[in-house]
């Protein structure tokens, strides 16, 4: 239909109707980038346009001179070939990319949020900055589908989407991009196990306190929680102090009250971090079983620090 020698400005940007770009006969229309080139280059919103399989190898679609890129939005790419195409910027939310190639792609801050990315390839892409969204569409269609079966479903394809793109960034070296995805991959694993069952309680247990080891501060968070936790219980249980009694006191006075609960607080960090200076002691079984409790969680979360932090730092 189109001579091979045209360039985009010989395009006329209203050579093919919405519903012509909508309803997927142009998928294998000769100079098919040419005329999706010069249709960007209106400015007007491409929206819902289908192009399944379609040849767009090295196309340009970057905005010069703007802030914002062009908007290709809600479209069918399913096995559109984008290798080595120009990306910068552009809006592709919400479409359907599924097994779409963009190998060599340059994607910087371009908008994926809401696509569907199940056997998308990026190889040797350029993803810096680019927005994926809060979730995938699959997790989202996961959160509400009806069946157990179809929950399963969507999780294994957002499972397997978050282990794709995990592995894309570390290669690229996007370190903090793929810990993230990594973290929602084992969040998708863990809904895929019986709701109660000992496997999935552990695993939410592990992601709760340190975000299956990418968020360090759920560690120091929890530790904070644990101490204060067990400063308020010595400090109805009762402690020791060169003789003397060291908690709540309702017959003394509101600043002996809050000296004792600040040196119940002390006894809490010491025993947490198995210091025990023996200058405070705990008093009755009461106080020595919630001792013993609070030094196991001590060892036990200074060295899920200790590993976290490393994987963080090692990266």
């Amino acid at each position: 239909m189109a001579d091979s020698t045209f360039t985009p400005a010989d395009v006329p940007p209203d050579l093919f109707s919405e519903q012509q770009w909508c309803s997927g006969e142009l998928c294998q229309e000769h100079n098919l980038k040419l005329f999706l080139t010069r249709r960007a280059s209106n400015n007007q919103p491409m929206l819902n346009f289908s192009l399944p399989k379609a040849q767009l190898d090295s196309i340009n679609l970057v905005k010069q001179g703007s802030k914002s890129g062009y908007t290709l939005t809600n479209g069918d790419f399913y096995r559109a070939s984008f290798k080595n195409s120009h990306c910068f910027k552009l809006n592709l939310s919400g479409s359907s990319l599924m097994k779409a190639d963009f190998s060599g792609a340059n994607l910087h801050c371009a908008n994926l949020n809401g696509c569907n990315l199940l056997g998308t390839i990026f190889d040797g892409a350029k993803l810096e900055h680019v927005q994926w969204g809060d979730k995938v569409l699959q997790e989202y269609q996961g959160e509400s589908a009806k069946s157990v079966e179809q929950k399963i479903d969507f999780y294994q394809q957002a499972e397997e989407i978050y282990r794709n793109l995990r592995l894309i960034s570390e290669q690229q070296g996007l370190f903090e991009i793929a810990g993230t995805f990594f973290q929602r991959e084992m969040t998708m694993r863990r809904k895929q196990m019986p709701r109660w069952s000992i496997r999935r309680g552990l695993s939410k247990i592990v992601d709760l306190f340190c975000g299956y080891g990418e968020l360090p501060i759920r560690v120091v968070m929890f530790t904070w929680a644990v101490i204060l936790f067990f400063a308020i219980l010595f400090f109805f249980s009762g402690l020791q102090y060169a003789g003397n009694s060291v908690g709540l006191d309702l017959n003394q006075s509101l600043t002996n009250n809050v000296e004792a609960f600040i040196n119940c607080g002390y006894f809490s960090i010491v025993t947490f971090t198995t210091l025990g200076y023996g200058d405070i002691t705990p008093v009755g079984a009461i106080s020595r079983i919630l001792a013993s409790a609070e030094a196991l969680f001590g060892s036990f979360t200074l060295a899920l620090f200790v590993v976290v932090f490393v994987k963080k730092m090692t990266r």
